[in-house]
């Protein structure tokens, strides 16, 4: 015996040895972690090639040598959050690869997968005929106990201004997410007369009363006395979502009334304010919806396809499935991450670390942040009372944490790149992108790049858009983002790059949103917004905006963009008082309004804001003497034509900040649409000046107008029409061929 042991220990010494030379560790689900991780004895888990390679590098020359973990084909279910930090870390000469083999299909998921022979006829005749005999025969019946599962979670409230939560127990099949049973199953239902608006926290009234409607459909009736149903709309303005309990439901006087609070209190009368209603066992009536009877552990499913050979996956983890902390010189690639309940990959403090090839899908919250959320201290704070501190792993109260801490320093890292990943189906925006230091303006240098972004508001809506940036000097180039009722690109920040991405078919159905947005403070300057294709964006029965530059927005630079088709009533650009605001030598086709809009928000419908905004202690002079000082070095000297920004006009009334100033459209080729480009709204202070610009109904000189070829033909009508018209690359625009995709 002690012969065979010694024998099996100098098995694995000559193993280990050989690794601690080529540091190439392999890892499959047919393993096992009692083996030395070699390609004919891979380990089973990567939390066990993690471990070795950390004890073959400690304290040894060998860990400035590459290593290399390879992933084979399978399912990975992780119980908790697989955590690559410091110990992980590569050299510039040697990065540290985690990869998938090639031609190998890898998922690291967040979830459980359920054998689909676990699935059964409905046993409960009462179900049966709750669901009517016709359904009832197209349903399966899941004990999830029995199945192993033991934590579903619990639905809450969630939505604009509320901190982002990890989803409840998702359902996915053949990976593709499973509806809630909800009604109805295609448009929404409209908000009738509002008995009681309820409370509006966002003014402070912290009374905690749900709002009381009649209901339009008379399908309301049939829930009543029925608990845990569950509303989601946008409730009265077009941008802030909500996802509510339906606390009662009165037949007799055919209104709902909310278990809790809407931000805005609710309203009607707009196309917008509408809902649907979700979870409720009798809406199950269509292939791909499900309900969870939480009281008896009974799922029902009626199966979208086949049941046998299904990937059938329900998500559990509530923590990010993968998280990348203070790892530098470190790639990860070719990996699928899915079916968690909260974040797919986070990132924090990393440096010259690669995400790349990976797909990012079916996840509860966002698909990749990098930099840290922020948790609520006070649950019964709203917008400007918000307390709460950073914190890592989650998204949280991101949105009112940034809000009121312009110049939140994220802890995202510097030179980090996101490259050709597909990222979709995610509960809350695709991409969260920081780095950099705005008080100092020092630059990120991260990067989104030549990734597919879609379907990314299962869930949150308005602020989560396919990426949303802050921070200084980051980059967004070569990615297409589409399908989402929602915004495409969020800004904050400062000096950020936006070039060669594919942006279409967003903001499909929303109100006042646009695919890409900045807004709402003046020292987020320097943004370059070039060589992008828009396409197909926009309602034509909303209030939608192509480039929107909100309250009091400075110094956007849009060149050289080709917008088609874009259904933005608001313009093309739409401006609120902005300053420095440059729309210059794009291509504009078959706009339904005009190219330029801008507004003098602050003599019109926003008069009564502007001493709050400009005023001692207002928002926007905080912004720029607080958060930070606009008039001293760095700020100063980046941006001198900011100076005079908050000079007084008329004591306590007026400030320069009022009037726009700077703003022009120039050379820009604009193929249908109003004879005159520019639209002005409020008045003499709403400046927007023209220049070079040619306004024509006929094709200008496109390589192939109908099949949407944008190039224009070296002898096009346009370079003759617009002196010193530049070509615009349109070929460059979008996703990129690479190793990744082929």
């Amino acid at each position: 015996m002690k012969k065979i042991f010694l024998q099996g220990l100098h098995l694995l010494i000559f193993a280990l040895s050989l690794q601690l030379q080529s540091q190439e560790i392999h890892v499959s689900p047919l393993g096992s972690d009692r083996n030395p991780g070699t390609k004919m004895k891979p380990l089973a888990t990567p939390e066990a090639a993690r471990d070795l390679l950390r004890k073959l590098r400690t304290g040894k020359p060998s860990q400035n040598k590459a290593a290399k973990i390879i992933m084979h084909a399978g399912t990975y279910d992780l119980k908790n959050s697989f955590v690559l930090d410091e110990r992980d870390n590569g050299t510039q000469a040697n990065p540290v690869q985690w990869t998938s083999a090639e031609n190998e299909v890898v998922i690291l998921s967040g979830g459980k997968t359920i054998p689909s022979n676990l699935f059964k006829p409905i046993s409960n005749p009462a179900i049966s005929n709750r669901l009517g005999s016709n359904v009832a025969a197209q349903v399966m019946e899941l004990d999830i106990r029995q199945a192993g599962i033991t934590n579903t979670g619990r639905h809450k409230q969630y939505g604009h201004a509320l901190p982002v939560i990890p989803a409840t127990m998702e359902l996915f099949f053949n990976y593709q997410p499973m509806t809630l049973a909800r009604y109805p199953n295609k448009g929404d239902i409209k908000i009738g007369k509002v008995v009681d608006k309820g409370s509006v926290p966002r003014i402070g009234d912290k009374s905690n009363r749900g709002a009381v409607f009649n209901y339009t459909d008379n399908r309301h009736k049939n829930w009543a006395g029925q608990s845990n149903i569950w509303i989601q709309g946008t409730l009265n303005y077009g941008f802030a979502d909500d996802y509510n309990p339906i606390d009662k439901i009165d037949s007799t006087n055919k209104t709902v009334k909310l278990g809790k609070p809407h931000i805005y209190g609710v309203g009607a009368g707009s196309d917008f304010q509408s809902y649907v209603a979700i979870n409720i066992l009798e809406e199950l009536d269509e292939p791909g919806e499900w309900f969870l009877d939480e009281t008896t552990g009974k799922l029902y499913l009626w199966p979208p396809a086949p049941m046998k050979g299904a990937d059938i996956k329900f998500s559990i983890l509530e923590e990010p499935i993968v998280a990348l902390e203070g790892v530098n010189h470190l790639r990860f690639s070719g990996m699928n991450i899915e079916a968690g309940r909260g974040i797919g990959l986070y990132m924090e403090n990393c440096t010259f670390t690669e995400v790349a090839g990976c797909t990012i899908r079916n996840v509860g919250t966002t698909g990749i942040v990098m930099g840290q959320g922020a948790q609520l201290l006070d649950e019964n704070s709203s917008v400007d009372d918000y307390v709460g501190i950073p914190i890592s792993r989650q998204v949280g109260s991101f949105q009112n944490h940034i809000y009121r801490n312009t110049t939140w320093n994220r802890n995202a890292g510097h030179h980090n790149r996101i490259l050709s990943c597909d990222i979709y189906n995610t509960g809350s925006g695709g991409v969260m992108l920081s780095g950099g230091d705005k008080k100092s303006l020092t630059p990120g240098y991260n990067t989104v790049e030549n990734c597919r972004i879609s379907l990314y508001n299962r869930r949150n809506k308005f602020t989560f858009a396919g990426i949303r940036v802050d921070g200084v000097g980051n980059r967004i180039v070569h990615n297409e983002i589409f399908n989402s009722d929602w915004h495409g690109i969020f800004v904050h920040g400062n000096e950020h790059v936006f070039e060669y991405n594919h942006i279409h078919d967003v903001t499909l159905n929303s109100n006042d949103t646009s695919p890409w947005y900045i807004g709402r403070n003046p020292s987020d300057r320097g943004n370059i917004v070039r060589y992008n294709f828009f396409d197909h964006c926009g309602n034509k029965n909303r209030m939608n905006m192509g480039i929107y530059c909100d309250d009091s927005s400075t110094d956007v630079l849009i060149y050289g963009n080709v917008f088609n088709d874009m259904l933005t009533d608001h313009g093309v650009l739409f401006s609120n008082t902005g300053w420095h605001l440059v729309m210059k030598n794009n291509i504009i086709i078959n706009p339904i309004a005009h190219t330029a809009v801008t507004s003098a928000n602050y003599y019109t419908w926003a008069a009564p804001q502007a001493a709050e905004m400009f005023g001692e202690n207002g928002t926007i002079r905080n912004r720029l003497t607080k958060d930070i000082d606009f008039e001293s070095p760095p700020y100063s000297t980046k941006y001198p034509s900011l100076l005079p920004y908050l000079d007084v006009i008329t004591p306590g009334k007026e400030w320069q900040s009022m009037r726009a100033r700077g703003n022009m459209l120039e050379s820009n080729l604009i193929i249908g649409g109003p004879d005159n480009p520019i639209k002005l709204l409020g008045g003499v202070h709403a400046q927007m000046d023209g220049r070079n610009n040619w306004v024509t109904k006929e094709d200008p000189g496109f390589i192939d107008i109908k099949n949407k070829n944008f190039t224009l033909k070296p002898d096009a009508k346009a370079f003759q029409m617009i002196p010193g018209f530049e070509p615009v690359p349109f070929s460059k625009m979008g996703i990129y061929k690479d190793k990744y995709r082929k």
